[in-house]
């Protein structure tokens, strides 16, 4: 089932982070564990999924996106910390 999503991957605890958004997070999330799209995420390893957010429109993920792209790095780790504080791999949770 497709649901527009904001996410978070990171290197590690704490590592280099990545923002993106997408229709289908399971399939995105595969993608970069693959490292099937060249680019950043491939370039640095950044393949553990550390945060997403459902959205009711690709609009408004969109927006979101942008805005979390423009927040500071701390802001981000103090994101992922209150929902994830042990830095666990979600995309386990939903295959």
């Amino acid at each position: 089932m497709k649901q527009p999503c904001v996410y978070l991957l990171a290197s590690r605890r704490n590592g280099t982070l990545y923002v993106g958004v997408t229709s289908d997070l399971l399939k995105r999330v595969w993608e970069h564990k693959q490292n099937l799209a060249d680019g950043f995420t491939k370039r640095y390893g950044v393949h553990t999924l550390v945060w997403y957010e459902l959205h009711d429109s690709m609009e408004e993920a969109i927006r979101r996106e942008k805005a979390i792209k423009e927040w500071k790095r701390r802001w981000k780790l103090e994101l992922i910390e209150k929902t994830n504080p042990e830095w666990r791999d979600l995309y386990e949770d939903l295959v």
